[in-house]
């Protein structure tokens, strides 16, 4: 009891306390098939893509947080694909969405992500979506006989996530439709079982941190197999900023350059899905980054039918 009573206050204390930061909530990982062209716009070039047959594996993690260093606030985080560097191989973000600005601050100063501060608007709704432009999943669940009928319920939730461009200005960035509520796995006899599971990561290579990190998610939770979210976009775009003589100007070229990873992550996010996990009752500790020497391999990791 002591122990726990402790570990919350740490957690409420905020981030100068940790490390471990710990978070407390629910999650779904979600896999999505994604292709190995779209993931390497994010991944840097003396990095080796695990891929095989044009594709990497990538997908989203989308997560709801009760507890954790900044409080209350939600997370989108979207997956490129897996990295190699020896002795190991880990997830690479393309983008970390975050309805918190202490939350955010902390993903670009402390841990090298492309994080950026957004809004999460949600609201239930019925099974039955109508025709939208939806990533569909496919029969992935049925091969391993746990088809995505059994796990079926009558009413989810959709979140729509847009980028905060600054004041109260946003920016669309997608849509999910959750195919369960919040807590639902407490309507169900069977919430899966309790596991114990690390997710390493790599971050870094950005303004804050150009150099290479590698940070690991410790997670204690109770997992289930879920239908995979479906997620669509409108794929908007906007104009570059331009000079008087036509040349585009630096902060353009930056507004650019953001545009265009952002393009790139909304095609991550619409990638074929092939299996989702809900995460609840979850308890994740976050270690700090620590700094890693890249490994230049002119082998390519994986096989691929692309040159």
């Amino acid at each position: 009891m002591a122990a726990e009573n402790e570990e919350k206050e740490t957690a409420c204390a905020g981030y100068k306390h940790g490390p471990p930061w710990v978070f407390k909530g629910s999650a779904l990982y979600q896999l999505h098939l994604v292709k190995a062209s779209t993931a390497r716009a994010f991944v840097p070039r003396d990095l080796r893509l695990v891929e095989a047959f044009g594709y990497t594996l990538g997908g989203m993690f989308l997560a709801r947080y009760h507890d954790s260093p900044a409080g209350e606030f939600d997370e989108l985080v979207v997956i490129a694909g897996i990295v190699w560097n020896p002795p190991t191989s880990c997830a690479w973000a393309a983008r970390v969405l975050v309805n918190s600005v202490e939350a955010c601050r902390h993903g670009r100063k402390e841990v090298g992500l492309p994080s950026h501060v957004a809004t999460f608007s949600s609201k239930n709704e019925a099974a039955s979506l109508g025709d939208r432009p939806l990533a569909r999943p496919n029969s992935f669940l049925n091969m391993l006989g746990i088809g995505s009928t059994a796990f079926e319920q009558g009413n989810g939730r959709e979140i729509e996530v847009s980028e905060s461009k600054g004041g109260s200005s946003t920016r669309h960035l997608c849509n999910i439709s959750l195919p369960f509520t919040a807590g639902s796995h407490k309507d169900h006899q069977w919430a899966g079982p309790a596991i114990r599971m690390s997710l390493p990561s790599f971050s870094g290579r950005t303004v804050d941190h150009p150099d290479l990190l590698k940070y690991s998610c410790q997670v204690e939770c109770r997992v289930r197999p879920v239908k995979p979210a479906r997620i669509w976009s409108a794929r908007t775009t906007e104009p570059q900023q331009e000079k008087s003589d036509g040349e585009v100007s630096s902060s353009g070229s930056s507004v650019a350059a953001d545009l265009d990873a952002r393009s790139h992550s909304i095609s991550v996010l619409l990638s074929r899905p092939i299996f989702a996990l809900e995460f609840s009752s979850l308890r994740m500790h976050v270690d700090a980054p620590r700094t890693v020497v890249p490994h230049r391999d002119d082998k390519k990791v994986g096989y691929s039918s692309s040159t």
